[in-house]
């Protein structure tokens, strides 16, 4: 019987108005008595272990490369066991690919929760976080060779064999039309990326005529005071970028549509982790690489021995294509969906981050580092540099692609390669033992 007054039905009324964290749960035991079934705290700590369990399957056990992992552990083991350092190279170098890959992608699924410019940005940093990470255990040990060599063969795989790459899977599913993206960034790219050169260019023309007014000095004085200016030159773009550009998609959590309790976005792809969990994900990786490049950069020279391969072919082109490997996938997955501006801002975005960035932050450590780190990258790898941003600006400079124009970025990574292959470097890998 319902009371007249309708006070029971204003009982429910506002049990309905109380959260699932406000009621306690009863159950009755088997001695017939009424227990609190399941407390808040109890239910959050299984919430958060249950995220954790399938956050690290998503990580782990979702991708197939990450067949690759153990790699990582048995290179640590064989350089305490042996000392064979083409081994340890080789397996540290496998065991970089997945977390790279890994690195991305946890990367991307931050992208979910910002819009494209700091998504790109993100990309671009955490993609590039190898490179530099691999460049400051270089620096440690003295080998500045390797860190040019290996932050320049970023730049030309970025340019030549990423965006070659993503321009040519983007052609064949696209064989229809030519893919178009936004002309007025790739220029500004391009212009960055020209700056860049005329960074390294000048130490090595210093060098190389004997016009030095301080000799040995005033190179170095040149790269370090050119590198603070291509520092304040990238923080000013970074800030012309956020404050300019227009999003092409604006973030999940204001323009997603909620399905199910899952945020998705505009095109029905929802992340697959949270972004507490991919922040967590990216600092666990950015260590584990870290650890693994102590062991790859001390036996760079080892195994350039081993297997009779110039120090420079290994720095240029091996190193940078396993730092690159999560820009090599994001770029050409954009590029398939005709989403040509995120893949052109993984791929030049990521040559301006290293070319504006990375090496002058490299110089600036070694500066603090009492290392002397400078921008002549040496006659040979500066004209590779300054005809590849030539051949890139000129592929640019209509504001389309297709298969053919990857094909030829493809191709002309193949001839540099070649080059480096061939090419003996002037001076020792650990060289720079100059004056700072």
């Amino acid at each position: 019987m319902v009371p007249p007054d309708g006070k029971l039905e204003h009982d429910f009324e506002d049990e309905s108005l109380a959260g699932p964290m406000d009621v306690p749960i009863k159950s009755i035991g088997l001695n017939g008595i009424q227990h609190d079934s399941i407390s808040a705290i109890e239910r959050t700590d299984c919430i958060m272990k249950t995220n954790f369990w399938r956050s690290l399957k998503i990580i782990l056990f979702t991708a197939k490369i990450n067949i690759l992992v153990p790699f990582g552990p048995l290179a640590v083991l064989i350089s305490y066991t042996t000392h064979d350092k083409g081994l340890v190279f080789l397996f540290s170098l496998l065991g970089i690919i997945p977390l790279a890959e890994r690195l991305g992608f946890t990367t991307e699924q931050l992208v979910f929760f910002t819009g494209a410019t700091a998504g790109g940005l993100l990309n671009a940093t955490f993609g590039n976080a190898t490179e530099l990470i691999i460049s400051v255990h270089a620096l440690q040990s003295g080998m500045i060779r390797v860190v040019q060599q290996s932050l320049l063969g970023s730049i030309l795989s970025n340019m030549l064999l990423v965006l070659g790459c993503a321009f040519f899977c983007g052609g064949i599913v696209f064989m229809n039309k030519d893919q178009v993206f936004d002309k007025a960034n790739a220029i500004v790219n391009s212009g960055l990326l020209l700056m860049a050169v005329m960074g390294l260019l000048f130490p090595a023309v210093l060098h190389y005529t004997h016009t030095e007014v301080h000799y040995g000095k005033s190179e170095i004085a040149l790269s370090r005071f050119s590198s603070c200016i291509m520092l304040v030159a990238y923080a000013c773009y970074i800030a012309f970028q956020l404050k300019s550009s227009n999003d092409s998609y604006d973030p999940i959590n204001e323009e997603g549509c909620e399905n199910g309790g899952i945020l998705e976005d505009e095109e029905g792809e929802a992340p697959e982790i949270s972004k507490w969990e991919a922040i967590i994900w990216l600092a666990i990786l950015t260590i584990w690489i870290s650890v693994l490049s102590d062991y790859l950069v001390d036996a760079i020279e080892g195994a350039s021995i081993a297997w009779n391969i110039p120090i420079s072919f290994i720095s240029v082109i091996l190193l940078p294509i396993v730092g690159n490997a999560a820009e090599h996938a994001s770029a050409i997955m954009f590029a398939m969906k005709d989403k040509l501006d995120i893949s052109l801002g993984v791929a030049i975005g990521s040559s301006t981050q290293i070319s504006m960035f990375g090496i002058p932050f490299c110089v600036v450590v070694g500066w603090i580092m009492g290392q002397p780190m400078d921008l002549n990258f040496q006659l040979f790898e500066t004209a590779t540099l300054f005809i590849t941003v030539l051949v890139v600006a000129f592929m640019l400079q209509e504001g389309t692609s297709n298969y053919f124009k990857g094909l030829m970025l493809i191709l002309c990574y193949l001839i540099v390669s070649a080059s480096f292959f061939v090419h003996v470097d002037p001076s020792p890998a650990n060289e720079g033992k100059k004056e700072p």
